[in-house]
């Protein structure tokens, strides 16, 4: 009876058991198909936008980045970008196989593996976080594109973490739309390699000198490595941390057995070849002075000119290529010409002439007062830069003069390369105004082509553009102006013979009447052809032929030509007294 009792017992205890297990199992399942709806609700609510901006299909075919806008020569070289970012654009067929080796291997293994999401890399994460051994991230190449391309900006923990799974979800759209090799070569686009280096093209070119697919493997592993920490690794502030990264992006490719273990050992103890190190300015590189004009001229017309979408163009944004007139070449020697002449030739021969301090106290400006010349320095003073911050920042006038007298630590130009120095920014302004400035323009007859345009004498510490701002007396120069108005006005021809002789011009009341004079006596009496005439530059005819047609009709002809400065109406023009641009 007693064992009846207690059989009964069990049986009921192991049906509870059974239940109670059961029970679990199912919650179990529940608990995992409750998830999956869940985790499925939430990546649909992501894809279809509810829980914040998600790129739409037309943003994932056609994603955007910065791009600089690009300067060509005539002759196809590439002499200058306008930009915010510092970025050109390359295919995956214009990489070298070291860089994309370099990247793979450290980056992203199982690149070629996963479909944007490596479930794998996110268990060894996982397992890392669980016994605090994290070895390596989880974020594929392909997540980190998405990252690049639509930035996470500020945002609280939750944010990051809804955040991370619609990077998750635009990796897998990304991968739908577009090829492995495709997603290689934009992820490379969009990265900064800090310098103000945006993408792999413009960082090849700055750290090397050189295009992407041109790369060695110890060149393409110091930019992989520089992805971790630009500013960190900078080969530039930091060589031994970009040789030390450097090194753990060789080891990863040996690991992988992308390089052996003899190359890996010959390769990490290469120094760090920066010879063809160049940071891009808008101030540095050929034709700065055009660049700044042409700068001008394109703003203008991206105002007036607009993209599919119905925007206006950005210069700075959209990755224009501008194609010009200039030549390179000539370019480059008219620079050297300005250089060699003023730098070699007549500067040392003005500072020679002014050293003399007893002998032109008011140095370097001739036939004015101390208190003119105080004028003048004053009025620089108020134009620079460090006036204007101080001013702007409310610091007062007399504070502002007595910061100018203080001795400061400064770069200044001569002609030898920059100066480091100790001086007053007063004395500094003065220093400036020793240096002669020029102004040069070449410009093909038969099209109007400019070739080449050289501004003035240095971009970076004198901006003031003499081409097109800078005005002088042309002189001789405008005669051909006379000359065809009076072939125009008067149907004479080259050939036309005048006297020459004196012409008197009577003035208006209370001055004196003006007879122009011959540079010499060639010829003088004697009928001359305007052709001769104009070759010799014969101030006597130049005074006949604006007394046939007057002022007013060499002004229009001069204005129609392109000649927008004022001119005033008098005689004396006929021998160049306007004071026009070289551009005019």
């Amino acid at each position: 009876m007693g064992k009846t009792k207690s059989k009964k017992k069990k049986t009921k205890q192991s049906k509870d058991n059974n239940k109670a297990v059961n029970r679990i199992i199912r919650l179990l399942w529940l608990g995992f198909f409750g998830g999956l709806v869940l985790v499925s609700l939430l990546f649909t609510a992501i894809s279809i936008g509810w829980l914040g901006f998600m790129p739409s299909f037309e943003e994932l075919e056609n994603p955007k980045s910065n791009l600089a806008s690009e300067i060509y020569s005539a002759d196809q070289v590439l002499i200058g970008k306008y930009f915010i970012e510092n970025r050109s654009n390359v295919h995956f067929d214009e990489l070298s196989p070291n860089l994309v080796e370099a990247l793979v291997a450290t980056e992203d293994a199982r690149f070629y593996e996963h479909s944007g999401v490596d479930l794998r890399a996110l268990m060894r994460v996982f397992k890392g976080v669980i016994t605090g051994n994290r070895a390596g991230g989880g974020s594929t190449i392909t997540q980190q594109l998405a990252k690049n391309l639509f930035p996470r900006g500020k945002m609280s923990k939750l944010g990051v973490v809804v955040q991370k799974l619609k990077e998750w979800v635009i990796a897998t759209k990304l991968e739908y739309n577009y090829t492995k090799n495709e997603i290689m070569a934009m992820y490379l686009n969009t990265v900064t390699f800090g310098a103000n280096t945006f993408g792999i093209k413009t960082a090849s070119k700055t750290f090397f000198g050189k295009l992407p697919i041109d790369l060695n493997r110890q060149e393409a592993s110091m930019l992989v490595g520089l992805l971790k920490a630009p500013s960190y690794y900078n080969p530039k502030r930091n060589p031994k941390r970009a040789m030390l990264r450097r090194s753990v992006v060789l080891n990863q490719q040996l690991r992988y057995d992308f390089i052996s273990e003899h190359e890996y050992d010959s390769l990490k103890v290469l120094p760090i070849d920066l010879s063809n190190y160049h940071k891009v300015d808008h101030k540095d590189g050929t034709a700065p002075y055009f660049r700044e004009y042409l700068r001008s001229l394109m703003k203008k017309w991206c105002a007036n000119h607009y993209k599919a979408n119905g925007e206006p163009y950005n210069l700075y944004r959209d990755g224009l290529r501008i194609y010009t007139t200039i030549n390179s070449k000539m370019q480059r020697y008219a620079e050297e010409a300005v250089r060699e002449h003023l730098g070699n030739d007549l500067q040392p021969a003005f500072f020679k002439h002014w050293s003399n301090k007893k002998r032109h106290p008011n140095a370097p400006f001739f036939r004015i007062t101390k208190k003119e010349k105080e004028r003048i320095i004053f009025n620089a003073v108020k134009r620079s830069n460090r006036y204007y911050r101080l001013n702007k920042s409310g610091v007062s006038k007399d504070s502002i003069m007595e910061i100018f007298n203080e001795p400061v630590e400064m770069s200044v130009f001569s002609w030898h390369g920059d100066i480091d120095t100790i001086m007053k920014p007063i004395d500094s302004v003065l220093y400036y105004k020793y240096f002669l400035q020029t102004g040069m323009m070449s410009v093909e007859p038969s099209t109007g082509f400019v070739r080449a345009y050289v501004g003035g004498i240095d971009f970076h510490h004198f901006q003031y553009d003499h081409v097109t701002k800078g005005k002088r007396q042309v002189g001789s120069t405008f005669k051909p102006f006379v000359y065809a108005s009076a072939m125009q006005e008067k149907g004479y021809t080259p050939c036309y013979k005048v006297p020459n002789v004196p012409v008197t011009f009577d003035m208006p009341e209370g001055q004196p009447d003006w007879t122009p004079k011959n540079s010499d006596d060639d010829r003088e009496g004697e009928m001359v052809t305007l052709k001769w005439a104009l070759a010799n530059s014969v101030n006597y005819i130049s005074a006949f032929l604006i007394n046939k047609v007057k002022a007013a009709k060499v002004i229009s002809l001069a204005r129609n030509m392109g000649v927008k400065s004022d001119i005033e109406q008098v005689p004396s023009i006929c021998l160049g007294t306007p004071s026009l641009s070289v551009y005019e």
